[in-house]
């Protein structure tokens, strides 16, 4: 099973598309928030909203079950706290969730903890890191788990 995993584009709409049309293969498109658009650009992706998301009916949270696995999708910023993930991983326990998507701290994040994994894909619009713009490609095998950062670049003309 192949999960893309983007977030906090903040309105550019480039790479959403060029994403889709790179990973055509994937099982699932999924965005973590702060898209700053409205759904007829985000067809294809399973949305969820951001704290810049303020004109546009997206859910605050979404479970996906995929498989064996229950993913928990959110922004992240109302779970954050001084940059800990403790909230994050106990509410995905409480869920019965073995993978957190989030995004909001526009830094790529791969971790387990507790038997969660934890993906931040990073931001398709600007890194905090100073790294360039990414998302992130999860890989399921069974029990064997790869999670990639991809960086995006705008293609030359």
């Amino acid at each position: 099973m192949k999960i893309v995993v983007v977030s906090d584009n903040h309105g550019r709409t480039e790479p959403l598309e060029q994403i889709l049309e790179l990973h055509r293969d994937a099982d699932v498109f999924i965005h973590c928030g702060d898209s700053e658009l409205p759904p007829q650009f985000l067809q294809g992706y399973v949305c969820v909203r951001g704290n810049n998301d303020f004109y546009y009916e997206y859910p605050e949270m979404k479970i996906l079950e995929l498989e064996n696995h229950r993913m928990m999708i959110v922004h992240g910023h109302h779970h954050l706290y001084m940059g800990q993930l403790d909230m994050l991983v106990s509410k995905a326990r409480r869920q019965g969730c073995d993978f957190v998507f989030y995004g909001h701290t526009h830094i790529f994040s791969s971790q387990q903890r507790d038997g969660v994994i934890l993906v931040n894909p990073g931001a398709l619009s600007r890194n905090r890191d100073g790294t360039p713009p990414c998302y992130a490609v999860i890989t399921i095998d069974g029990n064997d788990v790869s999670i990639e950062r991809v960086n995006w670049t705008r293609p030359r003309d």
